[in-house]
């Protein structure tokens, strides 16, 4: 039986056990670390071999699932074969790449478009979930209400920190992009206060840029909202809310699918919410391009 409301999914019970971790036993941290880590494997395996696995006793398990709010580990361990997905075949880029060439040479009808539209579709129904709605809820407000918005993300998540800066400015102006060109990083950073929000994109393999931004904006007191894969993920800690996405897909590269929807939908959120002299300010914006030219008239 669950004790703690708040628990009623998988990933309700890992942001618990991450907000537990540092005042947990030695003991129990390795438990800890095992349930955050291998969280397919607490669905899969019974009590005895997660100990194994683990380096505890099951009763050291039940010990952890009690801290969270559980009597029994066996109502612990059901939110997790709840939420069992099916896990892509490879880890980096290289074996992602190869993955792809041996899936193509191995089937005469090269099915690699299918099981493209297949994990996309998978990824966005995991997305458009009442839980996330919830969290959506939760985030529009502070975006609206913030100081300042600041946009992170490098590398490829750069493009969602981008067209989040591009399209939400339009209506509030108080959305900037954190670039971290020619060495202003830190000066971008700088500017963070305690009353902003840092919406933050990064997914395995983490980048050590946003990590170290992020525990920047984390020492301002920003409020952080994490968009990534995983209540592992080292912007997760400490975030007001985060958002962990499936980003699954046959590519060699992980898929920003799931994350430019979100985007999208976090804007929409924001939109619905927003003052008259947010519509204006997209007025404004629109009927400024078309004075510049900036739209083709045919």
């Amino acid at each position: 039986m669950n004790k703690n409301n708040r628990i009623t999914d998988a990933n309700s019970a890992l942001k618990e056990i991450s907000a537990q971790y540092p005042q947990l036993t030695p003991q129990l941290k390795k438990a800890a670390d095992y349930v955050l880590e291998q969280p397919v494997n607490v669905a899969l395996l019974s009590i005895r071999k997660s100990a194994e696995a683990a380096g505890v006793t099951p009763s050291t398990l039940t010990r952890l699932a009690k801290s969270v709010g559980f009597d029994r580990y066996d109502s612990f361990r059901q939110l997790f074969q709840k939420a069992v997905n099916t896990r892509q075949p490879a880890s980096y880029f290289s074996d992602r790449a190869q993955y792809l060439q041996d899936m193509a040479s191995n089937n005469p009808e090269n099915k690699v478009f299918f099981q493209f539209a297949d994990s996309a579709f998978s990824n966005l129904e995991q997305l458009f979930q009442e839980d996330t709605r919830n969290k959506l809820q939760q985030a529009a407000p502070l975006v609206i209400n913030a100081r300042k918005v600041f946009a992170l993300g490098f590398r490829d998540t750069f493009t969602c920190a981008y067209h989040f800066t591009y399209v939400g400015s339009i209506a509030f102006p108080h959305i900037q992009l954190i670039r971290g060109y020619q060495g202003t990083l830190l000066s971008e950073l700088g500017e963070i206060r305690q009353d902003d929000v840092v919406v933050a994109f990064c997914f395995e393999p983490y980048t050590t840029e946003t990590v170290q931004a992020i525990n920047i904006a984390r020492n301002a007191g920003a409020k952080i909202i994490a968009i990534t894969d995983s209540l592992r993920s080292p912007i997760a800690s400490g975030a007001e809310i985060t958002f962990t996405l499936n980003n699954d897909t046959p590519h060699f590269f992980p898929t920003l699918t799931s994350s430019i929807a979100l985007m999208e939908a976090l804007l929409a959120e924001c939109v619905s919410i927003g003052s008259k002299e947010m519509v204006s300010n997209i007025n404004r914006f629109e009927e400024n391009i078309r004075h510049l030219g900036g739209y083709h008239e045919t």
